[in-house]
């Protein structure tokens, strides 16, 4: 049976918005990241203008990656890394996104995180959007609502791939681009929320709005990949979709027909504009359902056609059911999105359901559509870490999750699909982007902090950091 490729790029995944902290050090300015509170698997995180005293905003310090990076790194190569997923912190290079001039301070960080990473030979995979806009940009523009975001954000694109020319070759345009179709990615991804102080689940549903800014940033991403193709030919540009794989709930036509539905508006509508270069005709129809109309300017439609993807990645995490029938009422939570739930399927402690047979159906259905490089460049579990008395973390339970995803990309392979990496999410401990905790755990490292913002951030080692590491070791052959 075919296995991963010599070559394989075995790795974790992290977001500076969630990882890096030092909010407003060396110049940095605030981010949409940092105006959001602290919340829980039962209260919502929210987003408050101005800042409030006394209220908790986890991003602020995260788990402080700006000052233990070099700690963290070394952690990475003992477990054998080979790529490192991170992203840049627009607002570190850019405080407000409005400036000319680069702050300098923000990319010799850059600088010296990319060095410690060559020193160990691991190739850093760098997301240039991970839910990281300038809340001046907020402010300003409604977030990429306002087409002048598009001329910022190429400011910064240009000059961090002018910086790092010799030290990055794989990019990633935006985070999840995808979950910019949902009221919820108006908040982490678009920023289309001047004004607005409430919880990140109630955010007024402007489809209009939000559609709107999704194409500027399509546009924003070809524009980055045509720069890259013409001046950095080195340079390696992927998009990064939110996959939120769903089965029809029976075999219901009328069922099959609602997954379609959801399957193309959700998971595929945006990676075929990225990869294939134009809007796909079914969302002409939703669009006029929903009465959406996107303005486009002269161009546009040769800009995204000229800047299509070298290769896909995406997140994967669960899957659900989608049905027609009103009386179907056992739902199920989900990265962002859910559905109804599937009886086959245990889920977790958030309720997010278990399927790792779905990420080799997954694999193979974007492999089959695009015919491009794939990367898994995010997949895990959230759970609760207990301390033992000696310091230890017995996490059992995330070993069995990934070691059963891990074996599914390998049937995907075996099946054919050209697969490049994997970046299990949260390699170490980070805040949660959709509820702002630390509870829920998804790291092979254990971070001391904790959602009252207490912990002296000292890292300890799971046992899931030593069965990764024989992970690695083996190319994937060994997941005992």
């Amino acid at each position: 049976m075919k296995t991963f490729k010599e070559g394989f790029l075995w790795g974790g995944a992290t977001a500076a918005n969630q990882y890096e902290g030092a909010w407003d050090i060396d110049g940095k300015g605030a981010s949409v990241s940092d105006h959001c509170t602290n919340g829980s698997h039962t209260s919502p995180k929210r987003v408050t203008p101005q800042f409030e005293e006394g209220t908790l905003y986890p991003s602020r310090e995260a788990t402080d990656f700006y000052h233990h990076y070099k700690e963290d790194i070394a952690l990475a190569n003992e477990m054998g890394f080979k790529v490192f997923r991170m992203s840049i912190n627009w607002t570190r290079i850019f405080p407000t996104g409005m400036e000319e001039s680069p702050n300098e301070a923000g990319l010799q960080f850059y600088d010296s995180v990319f060095d410690e990473l060559a020193k160990y030979g691991i190739e850093p995979l760098v997301t240039i959007s991970h839910y990281e806009l300038p809340y001046g940009l907020v402010e300003a523009y409604n977030g990429w609502y306002g087409r002048e975001v598009i001329d910022h954000f190429m400011r910064y694109v240009s000059v961090i791939f002018a910086r790092y020319q010799g030290k990055v070759r794989y990019w990633l345009t935006f985070n999840e681009i995808n979950s910019g179709t949902m009221p919820m990615g108006a908040v982490l991804s678009l920023g289309t929320i001047r004004g607005y102080n409430g919880p990140i689940t109630e955010v007024p549903d402007e489809k209009q709005i939000r559609f709107q800014a999704l194409h500027h940033q399509f546009v924003a991403s070809a524009k980055s990949i045509k720069l890259a193709h013409e001046q950095y030919p080195d340079y390696k540009i992927g998009n990064m979709c939110l996959f939120a794989t769903k089965y029809p709930y029976s075999c219901n036509p009328d069922d099959v027909l609602e997954c379609q539905k959801q399957m193309r508006i959700m998971n595929w509508f945006c990676s075929d504009v990225q990869a294939r270069g134009y809007y796909p005709s079914y969302i002409d129809r939703w669009f006029e359902e929903q009465d959406i109309t996107i303005r486009m300017e002269p161009g546009d439609k040769e800009i995204l056609l000229e800047g299509t993807i070298d290769f896909y990645t995406f997140s994967y995490y669960m899957s659900a059911c989608e049905s027609t029938d009103l009386a179907v009422i056992d739902k199920v939570g989900g990265n962002l999105v859910g559905g109804v739930a599937n009886p086959y399927l245990e889920a977790s402690e958030w309720g997010w359901q278990i399927d790792p047979k779905g990420l080799r159906y997954t694999l193979n259905e974007i492999w089959d559509r695009y015919q491009l490089p794939i990367m898994v460049v995010e997949n895990g579990l959230g759970a609760r870490d207990e301390l033992t008395e000696d310091g230890k973390i017995h996490d059992s339970y995330r070993i069995d999750y990934l070691r059963k995803h891990i074996a599914q990309m390998r049937e995907a392979v075996a099946d054919g699909i050209d697969l490049m990496g994997y970046t299990p999410w949260g390699w170490i401990d980070i805040v949660s982007a959709s509820t702002g905790e630390m509870a829920k755990r998804y790291g092979f490292v254990y971070v001391d902090k904790y959602d009252d913002g207490t912990g002296d951030l000292g890292r300890r080692k799971k046992d899931s950091f030593y069965w990764y590491k024989k992970v690695i070791e083996s190319n994937g052959t060994d997941l005992s």
